[in-house]
């Protein structure tokens, strides 16, 4: 399988129809370069629809996934300072793709107290 060793989100949208080479575009145009073992995750205006781009250290990789219904949990980049991309977890990657929360796995989602 492909190695991730870290995986950032672009809190701008993408247009869906981009293919390999222009998903390759706007990830250096967002995080400055396209590092090996790293996913780049991309959602549309509606958050209905994902690309993740991956390079393994050899070639890229670009899947995508649609939900029927609702939408992705994406934040917005007024809600992060201004910020356009975020880093997540192998936990939270797993929970954002299934169309959950993500933002209550790790240490964001500990209860320390009852």
């Amino acid at each position: 399988m492909i190695r991730i060793d870290a995986i950032w989100l672009a809190t701008s949208p993408m247009d869906m129809r981009a293919g390999t080479d222009t998903a390759l575009a706007r990830v250096i145009s967002v995080f400055g370069a396209a590092h090996p073992h790293t996913a780049y995750l991309f959602t549309n205006k509606r958050a209905t629809r994902i690309k993740v781009l991956v390079h393994d250290g050899i070639g890229i990789w670009l899947a995508a996934r649609r939900l029927h219904q609702g939408h992705f949990v994406w934040p917005q980049a007024s809600a992060l300072h201004g910020t356009n991309r975020v880093t997540l977890s192998r936990a939270q990657l797993d929970a954002l793709v299934l169309g959950l929360p993500w933002q209550r796995m790790g240490d964001a989602g500990i209860i320390t107290m009852v």
